[in-house]
């Protein structure tokens, strides 16, 4: 375990050396931004809409008591998609989706010697690899998990519009009242830090693949598994911390 951290930790250090040529890993980051950030979209606002539609439904389902004001139907669903729904779940999704893309990438050009061929070419191997997914991912997750937010609160705006259990005026109050800012700071820094991990361990554990095709699936696998695991203790930290 301490010989896998050692080494993740140098792998680190090696991406975020001074660049040769900066103009070609700009291009790089640029690629990786539109592959992390256009290329996951789809499925993260499919999710959050029917995340946020679900999470209104099951929540006015509980509060039967005529004691409860229903508007905080709404303010439970703005509370719970900021601080856990779009982030965590995004990311594990996103885990899956782009870390084993990453992690396969970068085994596949290990096991066909690509990677030897730019280090003879002396060419900065894991700066040229893995920087740029690292800063496209630590870019466009925070991104990808405000439009989920957005999407997460218009899909209970449209859980509420098809049922009658509670109207819109309802739910658009409970969404304005008691607004705290520190959920959605606390959202963003999820963000920022599981875009880390992700694009990170994925690209260690693709970086350091030896064999062949098998290999590299279960690089993959490995990659996806120890980034939700460690998106989860995250996850835990910083509410800990934040709030």
């Amino acid at each position: 375990m301490l010989y896998s951290l050692g080494r993740y930790i140098l792998l680190l250090r090696l991406s975020f050396k001074k660049p040769e040529k900066f103009s070609v890993y700009w291009k790089e980051v640029m690629r990786e931004m539109v592959s992390i950030g256009i290329g996951s979209l789809g499925i993260v606002a499919i999710i959050s809409v029917f995340i946020g539609a679900v999470a209104t439904i099951q929540t006015a389902f509980q509060l039967v008591s005529d004691f409860i004001p229903k508007a905080i139907v709404g303010t439970i669903t703005r509370d719970s998609t900021i601080l856990e729904f779009s982030p965590t779940i995004s990311a594990l999704v996103l885990a899956g989706r782009v870390g084993s893309s990453i992690a396969s990438q970068i085994g596949t050009m290990r096991v066909t010697e690509q990677i030897d061929a730019l280090e003879i070419m002396g060419v900065n191997a894991p700066g040229y690899l893995i920087s740029p997914k690292i800063i496209a991912g630590v870019t466009m997750i925070p991104l990808l998990v405000i439009i989920s937010i957005c999407l997460g609160l218009l899909g209970g705006y449209i859980a509420c519009a098809a049922s009658k259990e509670v109207s819109v005026a309802q739910y658009v109050q409970g969404l304005t009242d008691g607004f705290k800012t520190i959920i959605l700071q606390v959202s963003m820094v999820k963000a920022l830090f599981f875009g880390f991990i992700i694009t990170s361990i994925c690209a260690y554990q693709g970086f350091y693949t030896s064999g062949g095709a098998l290999e590299v699936g279960q690089s993959a696998t490995k990659g996806v598994v120890f980034s939700c695991i460690f998106i989860l203790f995250a996850d835990l930290v910083i509410s800990r911390i934040m709030l």
